[in-house]
Order: structure tokens, then sequence, then C-alpha cells
């Protein structure tokens, strides 16, 4: 687990600075503290660095990278892990192939060789990027897993392409300068991203389960875009019948596998433990697998509205895990605001981001550097309260009136304190959205509902730039229609959460980047592509049954789950937003005057400085509703965000400051 960067330049000629990779690489020593390394050989107009946390292969001579293999015709530097690593290996030594450690990542240069990129993919399984330069075709590859659980940005220069772990990583090139771009702008504020953007100009991101192919011809690139893999849920009508236990003992078998290849390490391995089905479901399996009690890692907030802590203690004591209980408070919530926004290089709607990264900290604190956790249960399983609004609006044909209200009346009542956020404050319609799958998914109408707010809050300037642009109909554009049409309605909600909100939301400042921030590897189970080509297959009456969500998973993990657990609807897992308590509004108050006074905000010419101050009014006010509370913090919270890229990556000298840590590091060429 690490983090990597390079540089592609348009001629072999071209000669890359040694310094500015390794500067590339120590402003994310957070993701590889370990060690580093870099390889940028004379006249090839290619060099690539790596930052590395070790955890496979602890030999610091053996696991260094970039690979540099074949006499210099392949290099590659990888982020994240390959499971069944092993049994690669063996099979490549036994078929004549030499390795030189004993790393995950040397598996792939030698895939590479023996059977193509294309077959190469087909054959890795785990959460991964990588870079990989085959000098025979001039050709680099850039390739991020499937689901997007690791992170590659990258962009294009007037000579070179440059990428990254992380957006810090490409904006320390010198060449890279640093500009907020104004549709990125706009989506910062709604929360919701379109796939392969962010926040910054002319930076893109690989998408999840794509490979970028740059080949290098006459001073010019050539940049092919392929899909390898996405999520294919069946068409209508051609899903085959099976019997309930059939999909509840393929479940089992298949997470229990996906489990098992993620507690493999040279280190120890912990579980991330909340008081959900999925990381009770985790812990359950893995205590099971391991020989001795494992340790759990619980967020405890100090609001009991929002605190599963007890569910998730009754859990660690019944497989007697070692259970460590982070309890959060105003103070460490917000003291930590702005450091979590350098990781997460967007903003955040709440500060579960801040906790995350409070508990990652934690983690390498009692000297763990490896969790696995619960996140993609929801994406797989329907869990989430906008899958079952979805569900009864547009997903049970012939269902009686009055049950279906019933139903949904419940669900509100059930989510009130996350309507605005999980569940629509009010509907929204999105025309292209409709056109493409026949319905607005409720996931995203909290956020393009969002919409008006964020056109007032938006400086003119960036306003006029987006005169005429609509969200929802470039999030639309970016969905692939092959994989929408003529499937049911719960699929095509889950398949449009899984390419937005997963992605650009939970697997980024709910995931790597607030992990990583700390030098901490977490491996999420229920992302495996096996299990997920398996919980396609499964119907939609066995995710949700009745107005009971991830039915097939409760069945499937009954013997390992707490009654309590097992009984229970599904629990958003969020912080307390600021207004529930008056201390926590006063350290966001502080920290919008410390980082969006009015002079600041004027200066920076992104936001409206009027409106930011209409929007902290309406907050105060006894007047405004509680699930236009819930909305407005989350806008505020984008703003103070908003603010806070610009102070970090806008203000500051990143290349200069890149170069500070590596000075500071010992990291010199």
């Amino acid at each position: 687990m690490c983090g990597i960067a390079g540089v592609f330049a348009s001629t072999p000629s071209q000669a890359i600075d040694s310094q500015t990779l390794v500067n590339m690489a120590a402003i994310m020593n957070h993701r590889g503290p370990d060690s580093y390394g870099y390889c940028n050989p004379a006249d090839m107009g290619i060099g690539m660095s790596h930052a590395r946390l070790s955890i496979i292969d602890l030999d610091e001579n053996r696991g260094r990278q970039p690979f540099w293999l074949d006499g210099g015709q392949t290099m590659c530097v990888h982020n994240g892990e390959f499971y069944e690593y092993q049994r690669i290996r063996t099979d490549l030594i036994a078929a004549g192939v030499d390795f030189t450690s004993k790393s995950d990542s040397e598996v792939l240069p030698a895939l590479f060789r023996k059977f193509g990129m294309n077959d190469t993919l087909t054959r890795l399984r785990g959460e991964f990027a990588f870079s990989l330069y085959d000098e025979m075709e001039d050709t680099l590859y850039l390739v991020r897993d499937r689901f997007g659980i690791k992170p590659l940005y990258w962009t294009q220069t007037d000579d070179a392409i440059i990428y990254g772990s992380e957006v810090k990583v490409v904006l320390a090139h010198p060449d890279v300068k640093p500009e907020l771009d104004s549709e990125g702008l706009f989506h910062q504020l709604i929360q919701v991203m379109v796939p392969g953007t962010t926040a910054f100009k002319g930076i893109q991101q690989v998408e999840p389960g794509h490979m970028l192919k740059i080949t290098r011809k006459d001073g010019e690139f050539h940049i092919e875009t392929h899909k390898y893999w996405d999520m294919d849920f069946p068409l209508i009508g051609t899903r085959k019948e099976h019997t309930d236990d059939y999909y509840i003992e393929g479940v089992r078998r298949e997470l229990i596998d996906a489990v098992q290849v993620r507690l493999n390490a040279d280190v120890p391995v912990g579980c991330y433990l909340s008081g959900g089905i999925d990381s009770c479901s985790i812990l359950g399996l893995a205590s099971g697998i391991e020989q001795e009690p494992l340790k759990a890692f619980t967020i405890s907030f100090d609001n009991a509205d929002y605190d599963e802590s007890d569910i998730a203690t009754e859990m660690a004591e019944s497989v007697d895990a070692d259970q460590e209980i982070l309890k959060l408070n105003a103070d460490l919530l917000y003291n930590n605001f702005a450091r979590t926004i350098w990781h997460t290089e967007r903003t955040i709607y709440n500060t579960l981001a801040v906790a995350k990264l409070m508990m990652s900290q934690q983690v390498r604190h009692v000297n763990y550097k490896v969790v696995l956790t619960g996140e993609g249960s929801d994406e797989l399983f329907a869990g989430y309260p906008a899958f079952r609004q979805d569900m009864f609006l547009h997903g049970m044909e012939g269902l009686d009136a009055n049950q279906a209200t019933e139903w949904r009346q419940s669900l509100e009542t059930s989510n009130s304190l996350f309507k605005g956020a999980m569940l629509p404050k009010d509907e929204y319609v999105s025309d292209e959205l409709n056109k493409k799958i026949g319905f607005t998914p409720s996931c995203l109408q909290p956020w393009l509902g969002c919409t008006d707010h964020a056109r007032k809050l938006i400086h003119s300037g960036h306003r006029k730039n987006i005169e005429g642009y609509e969200p929802g109909t470039a999030i639309a554009e970016k969905l692939d229609d092959a994989f929408l049409s003529e499937r049911h309605p719960l699929d095509k909600a889950q398949y449009v959460w899984i390419k937005t909100m997963l992605e650009g939301q939970i697997l980024t400042w709910g995931g790597d980047r607030v992990d990583m921030a700390n030098s901490m590897e977490a491996r999420p189970p229920f992302l495996d592509h096996k299990l997920a080509e398996f919980a396609v297959t499964i119907p939609p009456e066995m995710r949700i049954r009745g107005s009971k969500e991830k039915y097939v998973l409760r069945e499937a993990m009954k013997g390992v789950l707490p009654e309590t657990l097992y009984k229970r609807e599904k629990f958003a897992f969020m912080a307390p937003p600021a207004h529930t308590d008056e201390k926590k509004w006063k350290k966001l108050r502080g920290l919008l005057e410390q980082f969006a006074s009015r002079e600041k905000v004027e200066k920076a010419g992104l936001l409206d400085a009027d409106y930011l101050e209409t929007l902290i009014e309406k907050q105060e006010s006894p007047d405004t509703d509680a699930s236009e509370k819930v909305q407005v913090d989350a806008i505020l919270n984008h703003a103070l965000g908003v603010m806070i890229l610009h102070h970090h990556f806008i203000e500051r000298d990143i290349p200069a400051y890149a170069y500070e840590q590596a000075q500071s590091l010992n990291w010199v060429v």
C-alpha cells in the first residue's frame, strides 16, 4: 500500500528531473513513509516514483519500487493489494519466470510480459492503481481497480502526461498550475461529482474499472480509454431462478472467501467496527478465520442519536475482540477539519470524514497498519434508504398502494435525522437522468436539490461560466446506457450510486484519502469483484424484501450477528451535524470566520459573500425546519471546504512545499 507518481514526456529525449519525481513522492509521504524510490532512465522520456508503506514483503531493499525489468523494457509502480498473488507468482515461477522479491506488486510486470495487459487485468483481484510503461510499444498504461478503491489522477501539459495517487502529487510538478474549475467548483457545493472529474481545472481521474493506454508517436500522445469491468446487472427477464438458500449460501461463500484473502499480510490486521450489519459481519467472519482475537476499532459520537457504539461493543464481546473506542466531540471534529480537506482534496458535507481520519490515526497509534472495513455492502445489497424509496416508487409493480404508502412513511420516520442528506427533502427531477434511467434516483436528489443554493453561493464570475449548465445532465452523459438499459429499477438505482456516490464520496473522503492520511490501509471485502459478480444475480426482492433492506445478507450472516442487529433497520452512519449541538455550531462558525471571512471570500473570488451570510443566518433561525437545517449544514461545510481548498492548494506554492517535504525527509537525489 503506497503512493505512485510519474511523468511521461512527449519525446524520449526530454529529460525527467529526478528531484521533481522525488518531490512528488515526498508530498504524499503519508501514503508511504517507510521508503521511497524513483526511476528515470536517460533518453527514455519516462520517470516514475513511489512512496512505500510496507505491508507485503517488509524487506526494504527487495520491495522497493519502481520495478524496472527485462533489461529496461518494462517499468511500473503500484499502489494497493493484489490478492492471491502467491498462487500467481508460483504459477509463473513454475513456467520459468524469475522474481527478485516477495512483493505482490512484482506479479504485475511478470503477468504483463507473459499475457499482455487485457488478459493481465482479468487475473488481478483486489484494490489497486498502477502505471506500467512498455518500451517496445512506447506506451504508458494507467489503470484503476474495478470500484475505484484506490485513486489515480492525471493531467496533460504541453509536453507531458503527469499523474499520481493524489491531486497534490500532480500539482507538485512545476508545469501544473492550480486552478479551481467553474464546473468542478459548482459540484463541490452540491456534493455529487461528475464521474472522472475533480475540482481542479485540467486534472482528471482514471475512472473505476478503466485503463488509459497512452502511446507516444512523433511527439504526440494518442490516448485511448478502455473499460475492462463494470457492474453488469442482468437484463429484465434473464435472471435465472433459484431458491432463497442458493443466494443466501452464495453470499456467505463469496464473502468468506473475500474476507479470507484480505487477512493475508505480513503485519497484523484489525477491523473497523460500527453498529451496522456490514462491519459486524466482517468482524464475525474474520474472527472465525483467525486463531487469535482480532483488534476492533469503533467510533463513538457524543450525541446518542448518532452513536452506535453500544451495538458495536455487543458485537465485539460476542467474538472476544479487543475493542478500541474513540470518543469524538466538537473539538476533535472541527479542530481537524482543515487537515482533513488537505487529504480529501474535495469538500465534505459532514464531519464523518474527519471522524474517519481520527479513527485511522488511532489505528496507527496502536501500531496497526491494516484494517478490514464494511464499505460496499449497501451498494451490493441495497442498504441505503434511497434504494428502498426507489424500490417502493418504481420497483414493486402491483404493490398495494396503501402498503406502499405505509412503507414509505415508515422509511421517512425512521430516517428523519438524515432527511436532506440520505433522503431528499423535496423531490428533484432531472430530465436527462429521467430519459436515461426512467427516473431521477433518490440517492442523487438531496444533492441535485442543492443546485439553486449553489448557483447563488458561487461567485458571479464562475456563475456566468455555468449558465445553462445542468449537473444532472452532466452526470447522465457519463453513465453507460449499456449497463442501465432494460434493467430493474433497483439495479439502476444501485448502479448510479456506485458510479457517483460510492467512488466520489465513500471511497474518497470516507475511505482511502482519510485512511492513507495516517499511513493506514483499509481493505473492503464487500468490494471484491467475485462477490459483486455474484451479487448482481440476486433478485431485487432478495435484496429488499418487503420493507427490510439487505435481506439476503442478513440471512447469510444471521449466525454471526447479535439478534438486536439482525432485526434492526439500517441506520445511516453519519456524524452529528453542527446545528444539533451549540458547541459544534460555534466551532463551525469559528472555522468560517477563519477561512471564509467576507474579506477572504471576496479576495478568493470563488463564493458570493452575501449569500454565504444569508445561509448562516438561515441556519441560526428558529424558523428553519430540521430537514432544511440538514441541507444547509451540508452546504456550509462545502463552502468552508471550498475556501480551505483555496487556502491549501491555490494560495500555497505546492512545488516549493513538495521540495521542502523532500528535504525534511532527506528524500534527496
